[in-house]
This record gives structure tokens, C-alpha cells and sequence, in this order.
């Protein structure tokens, strides 16, 4: 579905059928999230899978998991302004992206050698100091721009390119004004705007690192992450030095997340402190995890999926509900009385612009309710991983 997807967008949203003098298309716009807001999605929901695959799979919450994020999108545009030593601004983004995340994967040690003496509350809090460590560092740093605390952003490179580098015809570079764009490909007649090229180019990388992170949980390493998580002293009882297990994933962790933030980046082409380093970017991807299932690795995706679908609907842009709504109904439904308020009031005080609202209020029953979240959910109520249970039962119903 998500590789079908712009094709999905494009086809539904250019219906011109009206049901009830309501167009199709217009309410499918409404209700689907835009290609690139799934961009958004892929390379945030990376981040949240990375958080999932330490917190989810050795019960350490990591309050500061957003350093690590931070770390890979300030070295992509570090690079790109030629501010790092030995690399120059024309290095090929995908060696970028790997140099990211090893110096990400390094700093998780760091921070990992000392977080891991302690446990519970007391690790969550030390990780979190440590990511505002680096909060402030970087708004005072005045190295990476004349005002840090405003953000950087690359000037002067055409835009980052996922591929193979040294070959240029597989090189696709990322961006919604600075991104490749294809007419006809390969002579099937369809056109591949700047959006979908960025949403195909950042959806492999997401593949290739949620297989990785997914071939990890599933080897020795990952059962003895998963022993942590259900029972640490036992696991320590039976000879397992879980100290080097739990900074191992650390690190593995820190890794993805900062390939997500450097993803972040070479999209977007600038970074400030605010969307990086803070804690309300680790915020995001605990409640992608919550609500998508912790320990579900690719439910922290669609936990961010569902966040940004809510955000599209209630957003105060054109596409959203409430912009839809005052266009669409009638002035005499507008002025209609619903209690004390019009129809119009209503719109505006319970729906135009508050999705933050009931994203909370949705948080709050997930935790009480579905505390296994969307894709756990589905798991237990199937009996297993969707891609074994599904086939199954489809092939039962074919016979």
C-alpha cells in the first residue's frame, strides 16, 4: 500500500464525482495525507522505529533520543556548507548518511556507558540531561551558522541524492523545490513529480534500515534484548553480561535515529535546534510507539502515520476539515444554532486546528485501552506477526 500509495493519492483526489454536491476528490484530499507529508512520515518514522528498537525490545525509555536525530541532520548540513574537516560539500549524500550515523552510534556509547549504570526513571532522566546538554550546545554554537538558535540551512549544493554514488543514473535527489522529477518513466506514461521521486528515494533507505534493525531482533543479539526487557536479573543469572547487550542496542539505536535525522535534513535542506535536538521531537516518537505498539518495530511508523493523519484533518491550511467545511456548507447550516454555539463557531473553537487536542485525548485511551497499540493489537487478536498470520488465513479462504 505505501509503495502504491501516490498512485492511491493521485487517483482518489482527482475524482470529480460529487455525492450529495460534495466533491469526491475535495474529500479525499481532505482525509488523506499529502505525498509529502508521507515523506515526513518515512523519515519520522524511522526515528520512532529506532526509539522503538532500544525502548521497546530492552524496556529503557530514552528520554534523549532526539540528540541522536539531531546529530545526523546538523552532519548532513555541516557537510554540505563544507564545515567538516577532510569532506567536502560535494561528498555523496548516501556516504554522508553512513558517517552520520556512525558518529551517532559513538555518542550512544558515550551516553550509554554512563545511562546504563542506572535503571527505570533514574536512566530515562540521565538521557535526558544529556540530550539537553546538547540542546544548548547547539543554540550557542556559532560554528554551524551566524544565528544557531534561528537554524542552518545549505546553500549552494543541488540538492542530496539517494542512490548509487558514482552512478548518475541512479541518483535521485531529495527535496520538494531542489528534487528530481521524471516524465513517461520508462515509457509507462506516468509522470513523477518532485514528491513522489523524494517519498520513493527516503522509502528505500527506511526499508533497508527496518530490514536491518528487524534481521537484529530476530538473531541472538535481539533474544537477549528481548530477555532484558522481560526479566534482566534472569537473564543475568544464566550468564549474559546484559551492561554490554543493552549498550550494544544502544548504540544500534542511535545509529537509525541519526540516518533518520539525516534523511530529515537532506530533505529539507536546513535544521534549527527546535526540530532536532528537542524534546518534544523525542516526544513524537514515544507517542508513535505507544499508539503504533511498543515492541512492534514497524507499528512506531504507522503510530506516526495516524499522528500526522490527525494533524491533515485538523490542520487550519486549505486541505483541512474545517477550511473544507466553511466552504461546502451553506450559509444558512453555518448560522444554524447547535446549544450555545453556531455551526460556524463550532468549527472554529472543536476542529480548526485542534489536532494536538484530541491526539491527546486518543493517547490518553490507547494507554488505558489498547495498551499493545494498533499493530500489538493486531497481533494478538491474529495470533502472530501479520506477515505470517495474513497469507495464512488467506490461503484457508481461497481453498
Amino acid at each position: 500500500m505505501l509503495v502504491l500509495y501516490p498512485f492511491i493519492y493521485g487517483f482518489l483526489t482527482g475524482i470529480s464525482l460529487s455525492l450529495l454536491g460534495v466533491s469526491l476528490g475535495e474529500l479525499f484530499t481532505v482525509f488523506l495525507p499529502r505525498v509529502r507529508t508521507m515523506v515526513v512520515v518515512l523519515y519520522i518514522g524511522l526515528f520512532a522505529m529506532s526509539f522503538d528498537f532500544v525502548s521497546g525490545y530492552t524496556g529503557y525509555l530514552s528520554f534523549g533520543h532526539a540528540m541522536f536525530y539531531g546529530i545526523g541532520a546538523y552532519f548532513v548540513v555541516l557537510v554540505g556548507t563544507g564545515k567538516v574537516p577532510g569532506l567536502p560539500a560535494e561528498t555523496p549524500f548516501m556516504l554522508i548518511i553512513v558517517l552520520a550515523g556512525v558518529l551517532a552510534f559513538l555518542a550512544a556509547l558515550a551516553v550509554g556507558a554512563v545511562s546504563f549504570r542506572l535503571t527505570g526513571v533514574y536512566f530515562a532522566m540521565v538521557t535526558l540531561g544529556f540530550a539537553e546538554v546538547a540542546h544548548v550546545f547547539i543554540r550557542n554554537w556559532s560554528y554551524v551558522g551566524s544565528n544557531p538558535r534561528d537554524g542552518v540551512g545549505v546553500v549552494g549544493r543541488d540538492g542530496f541524492a539517494v542512490g548509487i554514488p558514482g552512478i548518475d543514473a541512479l541518483q535521485f535527489r531529495l527535496g520538494r523545490l531542489a528534487g528530481d522529477s521524471f516524465e513517461n518513466v520508462l515509457g509507462t506514461g506516468i509522470d513523477l513529480g518532485a514528491a513522489e521521486v523524494s517519498f520513493y528515494a527516503v522509502g528505500a533507505v527506511v526499508l533497508v534500515c527496518y530490514f536491518a534493525m528487524q534481521r537484529i531482533i530476530h538473531s541472538p543479539f535481539g533474544r537477549v534484548m528481548v530477555a532484558i526487557r522481560e526479566n534482566e536479573e534472569r537473564a543475568e543469572a544464566v550468564g549474559y553480561n546484559t551492561f554490554w547487550y543493552k549498550l550494544g542496542a544502544f548504540g544500534i539505536s542511535g545509529f537509525f535515529a541519526a540516518i533518520g535525522g539525516a534523511l530529515f535534513a537532506g530533505y529539507r535542506r536546513s535544521v534549527a535546534p527546535e526540530n532536532t535536538f528537542d524534546l518534544f521531537v523525542t516526544a513524537d516518537a514515544l507517542l508513535a510507539a505507544i499508539i503504533g505498539g511498543f515492541g512492534t518495530l514497524a507499528g512506531a511508523l504507522y503510530g506516526h502515520l495516524f499522528h500526522e493523519f490527525l494533524q491533515g484533518i485538523f490542520t487550519t491550511e486549505s486541505s483541512g476539515l474545517a477550511r473544507f467545511l466553511r466552504d461546502t456548507l451553506s450559509e444558512g447550516i453555518l448560522s444554524a444554532g447547535v446549544g450555545e454555539f453556531t455551526v460556524l463557531e463550532f468549527i472554529n473553537v472543536f476542529i480548526d486546528g485542534r489536532a494536538e487536542l484530541y491526539l491527546g485525548i486518543i493517547f490518553v485511551a490507547f494507554v488505558l485501552f489498547v495498551p499493545r497499540g494498533i499493530l500489538g493489537s493486531l497481533r494478538d487478536r491474529l495470533g502472530g506477526p501479520l506477515a505470517e498470520t495474513v497469507p495464512e488465513r488467506l490461503r484457508r479462504y481461497l481453498r
